[in-house]
């Protein structure tokens, strides 16, 4: 978690854009993510020499030529900012959209995407402010670095294309803490976006098997193996896989893919794990739609089509958590019932965590549930556990600001958390219970935040998921007066008030 130092610094970064005539927040978090690469590149090429001169051996594929010494961010951020903006304009940005294509380019991932990089800081003076601040940010300390990085995408504060929008830290933490992904898992997101999901898989992994990072083969694995994202938003591949770098994986999967106009039978049944919140963007075209997701359901509705991909994806074994608008829990089109139906009876659906609607605030209003199944393609569901989460610890309003300390928002499962605390932050108690599920949690009523419901009552409902569907209320019995003794009194008051007109009467006669 970054101090308040770090953050003043950082906040006073993102105000030298807005101050310099750059509002739009994914164009600033762009023009930063090229300048900390361009860092980066020098970190790195220092490294190299430094590890020559111990060995007495040439620099093994330099990043910087002797051509392009020059350009590195250790000389340009001494230049003038006059000279610096001609450097920047004129030749440090040409030479990064080669950079992908050359024996120098960093092995990370984000070097790939950056072919179509452009330098947009319209002035001089603004290039100068911002290259000395992020001069002064510790961009190899630990993790500050990606504790950095997730404070700056917090500020993306409007919707991006195509419905798409950030998915809140501490609903990634609670899914991923739910899924507790393995070493040899290999987790995917189909519609990664900035990569908030694979990006909170890897710092579980990191933290919970940080001895197994010391191991090559499944250091290979997590940094290139492991982590998969796909997008057709190119800003998004870019700021990704900045966020993965920043978050120590070196070569994630992250790459262009309109995950549902192309075709998935390459990949299908490969993933063990996906992770994801896809855009609820309405409806696409069925000549633009992949037809093995066709074969699967036929609709329009981009909410059906992913979890369609999601199945295909998935290898036999594979789990996924997957956030859906709550049309999917109880929608009655032939699509929607298709899709409950098969996930309920073909597949084995774990769970239905219904969130409150204010969770995606100030983005979007949408009423929303997060769905966790296995593909089994043999069915295996016996019940289906529902929570209602009301409250994730943070205001349901635009402003969605903390109602917990920092301290109590990211309490562990099972810390003790009093009363007004709960109602503060369910999600706590979701991981606590979550284990529950098939013990304990079957004896707890339809009347509690959370229970389970057997296979016979979801078919009985026509595979209705919604949570309303199943959670019974306990209606308290008010006891009223009765009728003629309401109105006898009203007889009596109406006897006074005509008395006490009476006398006042007399008084003014």
């Amino acid at each position: 978690m970054i101090t308040g130092e770090l953050r003043t610094k950082i906040d006073t970064l993102w105000d030298a854009f807005w101050s310099g005539g750059i509002s739009n927040p994914i164009e600033v978090i762009e023009q930063i993510t090229y300048l900390m690469f361009l860092r980066r590149l020098d970190d790195i090429q220092a490294s190299k020499e430094n590890k020559a001169s111990r060995t007495g051996q040439f620099i093994d594929r330099p990043i910087y030529l002797d051509e392009t010494d020059h350009l590195r961010w250790s000389k340009l951020k001494n230049l003038h900012p006059d000279e610096m903006f001609a450097k920047f304009r004129d030749e440090v940005f040409p030479w990064l959209r080669e950079l992908s294509d050359t024996d120098a380019s960093d092995e990370s991932t984000y070097a790939h995407h950056m072919r179509d990089a452009r330098f947009t800081i319209p002035t001089a003076g603004l290039l100068g402010k911002v290259v000395d601040l992020l001069d002064e940010l510790p961009l190899s300390a630990g993790d500050a670095k990606g504790d950095l990085y997730e404070y700056m995408l917090g500020k993306l504060a409007t919707a991006g294309q195509n419905g798409q929008f950030r998915t809140p830290r501490q609903i990634i933490d609670l899914v991923v803490r739910m899924m507790n992904p393995a070493p040899n898992d290999e987790i995917c997101d189909p519609a990664c976006g900035t990569a908030g999901f694979l990006v909170g898989a890897a710092e579980y992994i990191s933290q919970t098997y940080h001895e197994d990072l010391f191991d090559p083969e499944f250091r290979r694995h997590f940094d290139s193996r492991m982590f998969h994202g796909f997008d057709f938003d190119r800003t998004m591949l870019r700021i990704a896989s900045m966020n993965m770098l920043m978050h120590g994986v070196d070569q994630p999967d992250i790459r262009y893919r309109d995950s549902l106009a192309e075709s998935a039978a390459g990949e299908a049944d490969r993933y063990s794990m996906i992770l994801a919140n896809p855009p609820f963007a309405g409806s696409l075209d069925y000549e633009t739609t992949a037809k093995d997701l066709q074969a699967i359901v036929k609709t329009k509705k981009t909410e059906l089509l992913f979890l369609a991909l999601f199945l295909r994806l998935l290898k036999p074994g594979g789990r996924a958590a997957i956030i859906v608008p709550d049309g999917v829990l109880f929608g009655s089109t032939k699509a929607h019932k298709e899709l409950r139906t098969m996930l309920v009876e073909d597949h084995k659906l774990d769970a239905v965590v219904k969130l409150p609607s204010g969770v995606f605030k100030p983005y979007a209003g949408v009423s929303t549930a997060i769905l966790f199944f296995t593909k089994t393609n043999s069915g295996g569901t016996d019940s289906v556990w529902f929570y209602e989460v009301t409250a994730d610890g943070f205001s349901l309003d635009d402003k969605r600001v903390p109602l917990l300390s920092e301290t109590k928002l990211g309490a562990a499962p099972g810390t003790p958390l009093t009363d007004d605390d709960h109602a503060k932050n369910n999600l706590p108690d979701v991981l606590a219970r979550w284990p529950l599920r098939n013990g304990t949690e079957h004896d707890r009523p339809r009347t509690a935040q959370s229970f389970c419901v057997p296979l016979s009552d979801i078919v009985a409902q026509d595979f209705d998921l919604s949570l309303n569907r199943y959670k019974q209320t306990i209606h308290n019995e008010v006891e009223h007066r009765p009728p003629l003794e309401i109105i006898e009194e009203l007889d009596q008051l109406e006897a006074e008030i005509q008395q006490g007109m009476s006398v006042l009467k007399g008084m003014l006669g």
